[in-house]
Protein backbone atom coordinates (compact mmCIF):
# COMPACT_ATOMS: atom_id res chain seq x y z
CA UNK A 1 0.00 0.00 0.00
CA UNK A 2 1.73 3.60 -0.92
CA UNK A 3 1.90 5.89 1.79
CA UNK A 4 0.16 9.31 2.18
CA UNK A 5 2.85 11.88 1.08
CA UNK A 6 3.70 15.14 3.59
CA UNK A 7 5.28 18.27 3.26
CA UNK A 8 7.42 18.69 6.53
CA UNK A 9 8.79 22.40 7.26
CA UNK A 10 12.22 21.60 8.89
CA UNK A 11 14.29 24.46 9.94
CA UNK A 12 17.40 21.91 11.58
CA UNK A 13 15.84 22.60 15.22
CA UNK A 14 15.28 19.62 17.26
CA UNK A 15 11.19 19.76 17.32
CA UNK A 16 10.77 19.76 13.44
CA UNK A 17 13.46 16.45 13.25
CA UNK A 18 11.48 14.90 16.00
CA UNK A 19 8.27 15.70 14.27
CA UNK A 20 10.30 14.34 10.87
CA UNK A 21 10.50 11.16 13.05
CA UNK A 22 7.06 10.91 14.40
CA UNK A 23 4.93 11.42 10.98
CA UNK A 24 7.48 8.45 9.69
CA UNK A 25 5.76 6.37 12.27
CA UNK A 26 2.54 6.83 11.53
CA UNK A 27 2.98 5.81 8.13
CA UNK A 28 3.65 8.68 5.66
CA UNK A 29 5.89 9.47 3.43
CA UNK A 30 7.60 12.81 4.75
CA UNK A 31 9.31 15.68 2.10
CA UNK A 32 11.12 18.00 4.08
CA UNK A 33 11.60 21.43 3.13
CA UNK A 34 14.25 24.02 4.64
CA UNK A 35 13.58 27.89 4.08
CA UNK A 36 16.33 30.29 4.14
CA UNK A 37 14.33 33.85 5.42
CA UNK A 38 17.29 35.89 6.50
CA UNK A 39 20.50 36.34 4.39
CA UNK A 40 23.35 38.12 7.43
CA UNK A 41 25.87 36.34 9.67
CA UNK A 42 24.80 38.16 12.81
CA UNK A 43 21.75 36.39 12.80
CA UNK A 44 20.73 34.36 15.47
CA UNK A 45 19.26 31.77 13.17
CA UNK A 46 22.44 31.13 11.12
CA UNK A 47 20.90 29.59 7.96
CA UNK A 48 24.40 27.27 6.99
CA UNK A 49 24.35 25.94 10.58
CA UNK A 50 20.80 24.97 10.82
CA UNK A 51 20.80 23.94 6.65
CA UNK A 52 23.49 21.56 7.64
CA UNK A 53 21.69 20.21 10.83
CA UNK A 54 18.37 19.32 8.45
CA UNK A 55 20.52 17.66 6.11
CA UNK A 56 22.15 15.65 8.48
CA UNK A 57 18.53 14.51 10.27
CA UNK A 58 16.88 14.15 7.05
CA UNK A 59 19.82 11.50 6.04
CA UNK A 60 19.80 9.68 8.91
CA UNK A 61 15.91 9.19 8.55
CA UNK A 62 16.28 9.22 4.46
CA UNK A 63 14.01 11.76 3.51
CA UNK A 64 14.32 14.14 0.90
CA UNK A 65 14.96 17.74 2.25
CA UNK A 66 14.30 20.82 -0.51
CA UNK A 67 15.58 23.90 0.23
CA UNK A 68 14.41 27.19 -1.01
CA UNK A 69 15.31 30.79 -0.50
CA UNK A 70 12.97 32.93 1.03
CA UNK A 71 14.57 35.87 1.73
CA UNK A 72 13.20 38.58 -0.85
CA UNK A 73 9.60 37.24 0.32
CA UNK A 74 10.59 37.57 3.83
CA UNK A 75 11.85 41.14 3.48
CA UNK A 76 9.23 42.46 1.04
CA UNK A 77 6.51 40.56 3.52
CA UNK A 78 7.40 40.45 7.25
CA UNK A 79 10.70 42.78 7.49
CA UNK A 80 8.83 45.91 5.90
CA UNK A 81 6.09 45.59 7.71
CA UNK A 82 8.46 45.27 10.77
CA UNK A 83 10.03 48.77 9.84
CA UNK A 84 6.35 50.44 8.84
CA UNK A 85 5.09 49.04 12.47
CA UNK A 86 8.30 51.14 13.90
CA UNK A 87 7.41 54.39 12.01
CA UNK A 88 3.97 54.13 13.37
CA UNK A 89 4.58 53.78 16.82
CA UNK A 90 3.84 50.41 17.20
CA UNK A 91 5.98 47.22 19.23
CA UNK A 92 5.83 44.76 16.01
CA UNK A 93 5.41 41.06 16.02
CA UNK A 94 6.92 39.72 13.29
CA UNK A 95 7.19 35.38 13.99
CA UNK A 96 3.08 36.02 13.53
CA UNK A 97 3.24 37.39 10.69
CA UNK A 98 6.15 35.41 9.03
CA UNK A 99 4.05 31.77 9.43
CA UNK A 100 0.72 33.17 7.72
CA UNK A 101 2.54 35.00 5.16
CA UNK A 102 5.68 33.24 4.52
CA UNK A 103 5.65 29.50 5.88
CA UNK A 104 2.41 28.27 5.80
CA UNK A 105 2.56 30.05 2.46
CA UNK A 106 5.70 28.04 1.03
CA UNK A 107 4.65 24.76 2.88
CA UNK A 108 1.14 24.74 1.16
CA UNK A 109 2.91 25.65 -2.63
CA UNK A 110 5.57 22.95 -2.11
CA UNK A 111 2.60 20.09 -0.88
CA UNK A 112 1.12 20.85 -4.46
CA UNK A 113 4.37 21.12 -6.11
CA UNK A 114 5.19 17.78 -4.54
CA UNK A 115 1.97 15.98 -4.91
CA UNK A 116 1.00 15.65 -1.30
CA UNK A 117 -1.94 16.96 0.32
CA UNK A 118 -1.10 17.23 3.90
CA UNK A 119 2.17 19.55 5.25
CA UNK A 120 2.98 19.70 8.80
CA UNK A 121 5.35 21.72 11.32
CA UNK A 122 7.12 21.15 14.47
CA UNK A 123 5.19 24.04 16.08
CA UNK A 124 3.58 23.16 19.99
CA UNK A 125 -0.03 23.50 18.86
CA UNK A 126 -3.38 20.96 18.18
CA UNK A 127 -5.69 20.93 16.05
CA UNK A 128 -9.26 19.38 16.34
CA UNK A 129 -11.61 18.70 14.09
CA UNK A 130 -15.57 19.08 14.71
CA UNK A 131 -18.42 19.06 12.05
CA UNK A 132 -15.60 19.56 9.41
CA UNK A 133 -14.69 22.36 10.93
CA UNK A 134 -10.93 23.24 11.92
CA UNK A 135 -10.19 24.38 15.69
CA UNK A 136 -6.91 25.60 16.70
CA UNK A 137 -5.90 24.01 20.84
CA UNK A 138 -2.99 24.77 23.02
CA UNK A 139 -0.67 21.89 22.77
CA UNK A 140 -0.26 19.81 26.00
CA UNK A 141 2.94 21.14 27.04
CA UNK A 142 1.51 24.52 27.86
CA UNK A 143 4.70 25.88 28.53
CA UNK A 144 5.83 25.60 25.19
CA UNK A 145 2.18 26.36 23.17
CA UNK A 146 3.14 28.09 20.53
CA UNK A 147 -0.79 28.51 18.92
CA UNK A 148 -0.28 32.44 19.94
CA UNK A 149 1.98 32.79 16.92
CA UNK A 150 -0.69 30.52 14.97
CA UNK A 151 -3.65 33.02 15.28
CA UNK A 152 -3.77 34.43 12.17
CA UNK A 153 -4.29 30.72 10.38
CA UNK A 154 -7.91 30.10 8.83
CA UNK A 155 -9.58 26.62 7.62
CA UNK A 156 -7.57 26.49 4.71
CA UNK A 157 -4.17 26.29 6.14
CA UNK A 158 -5.59 24.49 8.88
CA UNK A 159 -7.44 21.84 6.82
CA UNK A 160 -4.58 19.77 5.63
CA UNK A 161 -1.99 20.93 8.52
CA UNK A 162 -0.56 18.27 10.99
CA UNK A 163 1.43 18.98 14.49
CA UNK A 164 2.95 15.78 15.39
CA UNK A 165 4.45 17.69 18.80
CA UNK A 166 0.70 18.82 19.88
CA UNK A 167 0.47 15.92 22.59
CA UNK A 168 4.12 15.79 23.51
CA UNK A 169 6.63 17.59 26.35
CA UNK A 170 9.19 19.34 25.42
CA UNK A 171 11.29 17.42 27.75
CA UNK A 172 10.00 13.95 25.37
CA UNK A 173 11.11 15.66 22.63
CA UNK A 174 14.40 15.54 23.54
CA UNK A 175 14.60 11.89 24.77
CA UNK A 176 12.90 11.09 21.19
CA UNK A 177 16.23 13.20 19.57
CA UNK A 178 18.72 11.07 22.08
CA UNK A 179 17.59 8.29 21.68
CA UNK A 180 17.16 7.72 18.15
CA UNK A 181 20.94 9.77 17.65
CA UNK A 182 19.93 12.86 15.71
CA UNK A 183 22.68 15.57 15.89
CA UNK A 184 20.40 17.85 16.90
CA UNK A 185 19.02 16.61 20.34
CA UNK A 186 20.35 19.21 22.89
CA UNK A 187 20.33 22.00 20.16
CA UNK A 188 19.73 25.12 21.87
CA UNK A 189 15.69 26.33 21.76
CA UNK A 190 16.14 29.62 19.40
CA UNK A 191 14.77 32.76 21.10
CA UNK A 192 14.29 36.22 20.07
CA UNK A 193 13.90 37.92 16.69
CA UNK A 194 15.81 35.47 14.12
CA UNK A 195 16.98 38.51 11.82
CA UNK A 196 18.67 40.53 14.91
CA UNK A 197 20.82 38.22 16.38
CA UNK A 198 24.01 39.23 18.72
CA UNK A 199 23.04 42.92 17.53
CA UNK A 200 21.43 45.34 20.11
CA UNK A 201 18.06 45.75 18.89
CA UNK A 202 18.40 49.50 18.57
CA UNK A 203 21.38 49.13 16.67
CA UNK A 204 19.92 46.88 14.31
CA UNK A 205 16.86 48.87 13.70
CA UNK A 206 18.75 52.19 13.65
CA UNK A 207 20.50 51.18 10.26
CA UNK A 208 17.36 50.54 8.34
CA UNK A 209 15.29 53.53 10.08
CA UNK A 210 16.73 57.33 10.31
CA UNK A 211 15.61 57.93 13.41
CA UNK A 212 14.94 62.10 15.06
CA UNK A 213 15.92 63.26 18.20
CA UNK A 214 12.63 64.02 21.06
CA UNK A 215 11.72 64.86 24.13
CA UNK A 216 11.52 62.30 26.97
CA UNK A 217 8.41 64.06 29.52
CA UNK A 218 6.90 63.02 32.83
CA UNK A 219 3.18 62.38 33.07
CA UNK A 220 3.22 65.63 34.88
CA UNK A 221 5.10 67.81 32.02
CA UNK A 222 8.10 67.84 32.89
CA UNK A 223 10.97 67.52 30.41
CA UNK A 224 13.64 65.16 31.69
CA UNK A 225 15.32 64.47 29.03
CA UNK A 226 16.22 63.68 25.11
CA UNK A 227 15.76 60.84 23.64
CA UNK A 228 17.13 59.64 19.90
CA UNK A 229 13.78 57.94 18.34
CA UNK A 230 10.70 57.18 19.91
CA UNK A 231 11.26 53.99 17.90
CA UNK A 232 13.84 52.62 20.46
CA UNK A 233 10.96 52.72 23.08
CA UNK A 234 7.66 50.48 23.63
CA UNK A 235 5.32 50.46 26.30
CA UNK A 236 6.32 49.37 29.80
CA UNK A 237 10.15 50.04 28.80
CA UNK A 238 12.33 50.66 31.95
CA UNK A 239 15.28 50.06 30.78
CA UNK A 240 17.95 52.35 28.40
CA UNK A 241 15.89 55.41 29.07
CA UNK A 242 19.03 57.48 29.51
CA UNK A 243 17.09 59.43 32.89
CA UNK A 244 18.32 59.32 36.37
CA UNK A 245 15.86 59.21 39.33
CA UNK A 246 14.10 62.57 41.16
CA UNK A 247 14.86 63.24 44.39
CA UNK A 248 11.12 63.21 45.33
CA UNK A 249 11.45 59.51 44.59
CA UNK A 250 14.30 58.15 44.44
CA UNK A 251 13.98 54.44 45.03
CA UNK A 252 11.88 54.24 41.60
CA UNK A 253 12.47 53.49 38.40
CA UNK A 254 10.91 55.44 35.21
CA UNK A 255 8.81 53.55 33.11
CA UNK A 256 7.59 54.56 29.01
CA UNK A 257 3.85 55.13 29.61
CA UNK A 258 2.93 56.46 26.06
CA UNK A 259 4.17 57.78 22.96
CA UNK A 260 3.41 60.91 20.74
CA UNK A 261 4.48 59.92 17.44
CA UNK A 262 3.34 63.77 15.97
CA UNK A 263 5.29 65.44 18.27
CA UNK A 264 8.24 62.86 18.84
CA UNK A 265 7.51 62.96 22.72
CA UNK A 266 8.30 59.67 24.87
CA UNK A 267 6.02 60.30 28.10
CA UNK A 268 7.61 58.55 31.27
CA UNK A 269 6.18 57.67 35.29
CA UNK A 270 7.77 56.54 38.04
CA UNK A 271 7.07 52.74 39.87
CA UNK A 272 6.55 50.15 38.01
CA UNK A 273 2.82 50.12 39.75
CA UNK A 274 1.85 53.30 38.76
CA UNK A 275 -1.55 53.68 36.79
CA UNK A 276 -0.53 55.08 33.33
CA UNK A 277 1.33 51.83 32.94
CA UNK A 278 -2.27 49.80 33.38
CA UNK A 279 -5.04 49.76 31.30
CA UNK A 280 -9.00 48.08 31.04
CA UNK A 281 -9.62 48.86 27.73
CA UNK A 282 -8.24 48.41 23.81
CA UNK A 283 -8.94 48.70 20.66
CA UNK A 284 -7.82 45.76 18.74
CA UNK A 285 -7.65 45.22 14.19
CA UNK A 286 -7.32 43.07 11.45
CA UNK A 287 -8.96 40.20 13.97
CA UNK A 288 -9.08 36.52 12.55
CA UNK A 289 -11.35 34.57 13.15
CA UNK A 290 -10.62 30.89 13.23
CA UNK A 291 -13.17 28.69 12.50
CA UNK A 292 -15.83 31.72 12.54
CA UNK A 293 -16.51 34.99 13.59
CA UNK A 294 -18.71 34.80 16.72
CA UNK A 295 -22.51 34.90 16.02
CA UNK A 296 -23.19 37.42 19.48
CA UNK A 297 -21.76 40.48 21.32
CA UNK A 298 -20.42 40.93 23.36
CA UNK A 299 -18.62 37.54 23.66
CA UNK A 300 -16.59 36.25 26.87
CA UNK A 301 -13.39 34.82 26.00
CA UNK A 302 -9.77 34.70 27.74
CA UNK A 303 -6.96 36.49 26.20
CA UNK A 304 -3.30 36.28 25.93
CA UNK A 305 -1.58 40.60 25.28
CA UNK A 306 2.09 38.94 24.92
CA UNK A 307 3.09 35.17 24.38
CA UNK A 308 4.32 34.34 27.82
CA UNK A 309 1.32 36.19 29.49
CA UNK A 310 -1.35 34.07 31.41
CA UNK A 311 -4.83 34.51 30.13
CA UNK A 312 -6.98 36.99 31.49
CA UNK A 313 -10.80 37.25 31.36
CA UNK A 314 -12.67 39.71 28.95
CA UNK A 315 -15.25 40.88 26.95
CA UNK A 316 -15.06 41.59 23.49
CA UNK A 317 -17.26 43.89 21.30
CA UNK A 318 -17.53 44.31 17.81
CA UNK A 319 -17.50 47.78 16.53
CA UNK A 320 -17.63 47.48 13.18
CA UNK A 321 -16.29 44.65 10.49
CA UNK A 322 -13.12 44.70 11.96
CA UNK A 323 -12.47 46.15 15.07
CA UNK A 324 -13.16 45.27 18.40
CA UNK A 325 -13.45 46.79 21.96
CA UNK A 326 -11.49 44.75 24.44
CA UNK A 327 -12.52 45.41 28.63
CA UNK A 328 -11.10 43.20 30.85
CA UNK A 329 -12.35 42.26 34.30
CA UNK A 330 -8.97 43.13 35.82
CA UNK A 331 -6.42 46.18 34.57
CA UNK A 332 -3.01 44.76 32.66
CA UNK A 333 -0.11 46.08 32.84
CA UNK A 334 2.27 47.26 29.70
CA UNK A 335 -0.07 46.71 26.90
CA UNK A 336 1.77 47.33 23.79
CA UNK A 337 0.29 48.80 20.60
CA UNK A 338 1.63 46.67 17.79
CA UNK A 339 1.62 43.42 19.52
CA UNK A 340 -1.11 40.27 19.22
CA UNK A 341 -3.70 39.78 21.36
CA UNK A 342 -4.27 35.90 21.67
CA UNK A 343 -8.42 34.88 22.29
CA UNK A 344 -9.03 31.36 23.71
CA UNK A 345 -12.54 29.78 25.21
CA UNK A 346 -12.93 27.85 28.39
CA UNK A 347 -11.56 24.98 26.34
CA UNK A 348 -8.36 26.14 25.50
CA UNK A 349 -8.98 26.31 21.77
CA UNK A 350 -7.72 29.31 20.15
CA UNK A 351 -10.66 31.39 18.88
CA UNK A 352 -8.80 34.02 16.79
CA UNK A 353 -7.20 37.05 17.66
CA UNK A 354 -5.90 40.59 15.93
CA UNK A 355 -3.20 43.77 16.52
CA UNK A 356 -3.35 45.88 19.48
CA UNK A 357 -3.88 49.87 17.83
CA UNK A 358 -4.93 51.40 21.49
CA UNK A 359 -5.17 51.46 24.73
CA UNK A 360 -7.28 53.72 27.11
CA UNK A 361 -4.87 55.42 30.22
CA UNK A 362 -7.50 56.54 32.32
CA UNK A 363 -4.72 58.51 34.77
CA UNK A 364 -3.91 60.65 31.79
CA UNK A 365 -7.69 61.27 31.20
CA UNK A 366 -7.87 59.56 27.83
CA UNK A 367 -10.56 57.04 26.85
CA UNK A 368 -7.66 55.53 24.60
CA UNK A 369 -4.34 57.00 23.69
CA UNK A 370 -3.90 58.95 20.57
Amino acid sequence: MKKEKIILGMSGGVDSSVAALLLQKDGYDVEGVFMKNWDDKHAICSAEDDYADALSVSKKLNIPLHKIDYTKSYKNKVFKQFLDDHLGGFTPNPDVLCNKEIKFEVFQKYAKKLNAKKIATGHYAKKTIINSINYLEKATDQSKDQSYFLYQLGQKELKNTIFPLGEIQKKEVRKIAKEYGLINYNKKDSTGICFIGERKYNDFVGQYINAKKGKIVSIDGDVLGTHNGHIYFTIGQRKGLGIGARLSAADKPWYVVKKDIKKNIVSVAQGGNHPALFSEKIIVNTVNWISQKPTHFPKQLYAKVRYRDNDKACSVFCLNQNSYLVKFKSKQKAITPGQSIVFYDKNNICVGGGIISKRDIPFLKKTLDE
